[in-house]
């Protein structure tokens, strides 16, 4: 079964390195991202590779914990985070491209491997909806990094 997969693009008035910052600063994101509630860092250390988080959001109206864990880091052009739940895995890859000394072009990518059997099946069905869903959610965290970065006076 093919991974139902979601991507969003957001160009972004700020300099590459600030963005990073806005990105990858955990204990920042409920302040700055209107969908994350709470964020509790398990890790020791600087954003990279092995870091992990627990990520509490509100989803229809819900309150919903993740655990997510970095697997891939090239600060600051690229990052892998994944997670499992519900028995579906899913990987968000995050990739920043300089356009200038301050501009930067942030595509994130979301992909889902669902299980199989029914449960894959009607995960496949109703896929187109909750793509919609998922990408207004992604174009919505990255407006609010956008909005946040770019509210910044220049270093």
């Amino acid at each position: 079964m093919s991974k139902p997969q979601v991507t969003v693009e957001r160009r972004i008035a700020a300099p590459r390195e600030r963005v990073w910052h806005g990105l990858t600063d955990l204990t920042g994101w409920p302040a700055v991202l209107s969908g994350v509630e709470r964020v509790e860092v398990l890790s020791d250390g600087p954003f990279g590779v092995g870091t992990r988080w627990r990520e509490t959001r509100r989803m229809f109206g819900k309150e919903a914990t993740e655990e997510m864990w970095v697997t891939a880091c090239t600060a600051p052009e690229r990052y892998v985070v994944e997670a499992d739940s519900h028995h579906t895995h899913y990987v968000s890859e995050f990739t920043l491209r300089a356009e200038g000394p301050d501009v930067t072009v942030v595509r994130l990518t979301f992909a889902a491997q669902p299980p199989g059997g029914v449960a894959g099946l009607l995960a496949k069905v109703f896929g187109a909806l909750g793509s919609k869903a998922v990408a207004k959610a992604l174009a919505k965290d990255l407006a609010d990094v956008a909005a946040s970065v770019e509210a910044r006076p220049s270093l």
